[in-house]
């Protein structure tokens, strides 16, 4: 039983003029809500209605004490109803991690377009290349780029899936030719991403000639033709749509297969705006990567 219980039974024996009545209207024997009624005057250590057989009357400190456990009783359920309804709303601060280069090649539109469906949300994005502690930095949400996750105590969920593309200029396969495996990397100048989770193939045939920790830098020195790298499928299809790239097939050329998740602390207590911005990823994501997903 909760301290407001007493409170509430009182307050419907006078609303009701009965303890029987109320007690059918609480759901309850006369006698279990006499017993409530008897230890709340106990615990006050006053009376507060006067019983008798054939009716019952409210003391000058029961009068009081009911006028105050109603206005207490309002401001409590107006309160409750005010809290009940903030939590269903898509307010506060939603703190997002996201890859750079993904932020601005994928996530950048999206995010634009959440937040003109929720106008009452600020966001907070923080752009990081390098896997960060998504709890211990306090992000709400964090994006990530992953052939799989390790083990944690945050909740994942996939959203889409992209590949490795192996990317060269026009210019720069034209001066030097275009490899047909693996080996035949020796020969040629590679660009590599420093911050690769696995071997993506580039690395063992030789020494690269630049070597990068930002995709997007990766994109502006292939364009440039200084080299052969691999490039995340969300950013090597524009640009070989716009004739800046082409991608290479290698005969003995494999990688590994990775994905978008999103990932978040818990499952308990999901905040509206988390739920919200994870819901709205699920469902625009896949159509905007679309031909990776």
């Amino acid at each position: 039983m909760d301290s407001l219980t007493p409170l509430r039974a009182f307050r419907r024996i006078v609303e009701l003029g009965s303890i029987a009545r109320a007690a059918d209207a609480l759901d309850l024997s006369s006698a279990a809500l006499s017993k409530q009624l008897r230890a709340l005057e106990a615990q006050l250590g006053a009376v507060l209605i006067q019983r008798t057989t054939r009716r019952m009357s409210l003391t000058d400190t029961g009068r009081a004490y009911y006028a105050e456990c109603c206005r207490l009783l309002d401001g409590f359920d107006t309160l409750e109803q005010s809290v009940r309804a903030q939590s269903l709303q898509v307010t506060g601060r939603l703190r997002v991690n996201a890859p750079l280069s993904f932020a601005l090649s994928t996530l950048a539109p999206l995010l634009a377009r959440f937040m003109q469906r929720h106008p009452q949300l600020q966001i907070d994005l923080s752009m990081e290349d390098r896997l960060v502690d998504a709890v211990g930095q306090g992000f709400d949400v964090s994006i990530r780029l992953s052939a799989e996750l390790a083990d944690s105590s945050l909740i994942a969920r996939r959203l889409a899936s992209l590949s490795q593309m192996l990317c060269a200029s026009p210019a720069y396969l034209q001066q030097h030719g275009r490899p047909a495996s693996v080996a035949a990397l020796r020969d040629h100048a590679l660009l590599n991403y420093s911050l690769a989770q696995a071997d993506d193939g580039l690395q063992a045939p030789g020494d690269a000639r630049a070597s990068v920790n930002n995709s997007l830098m990766l994109r502006q020195l292939l364009v440039a033709g200084l080299g052969i790298g691999a490039l995340p499928s969300f950013l090597a299809r524009p640009a070989i749509a716009q004739g800046q790239l082409e991608a290479l097939a290698l005969q003995d050329w494999a990688e590994q297969p990775r994905h978008v998740y999103v990932v978040y602390p818990t499952q308990r207590h999901l905040l509206p705006k988390v739920r919200a911005f994870v819901d709205f990823l699920a469902e625009a994501l896949p159509v905007a990567m679309d031909g990776d997903s």
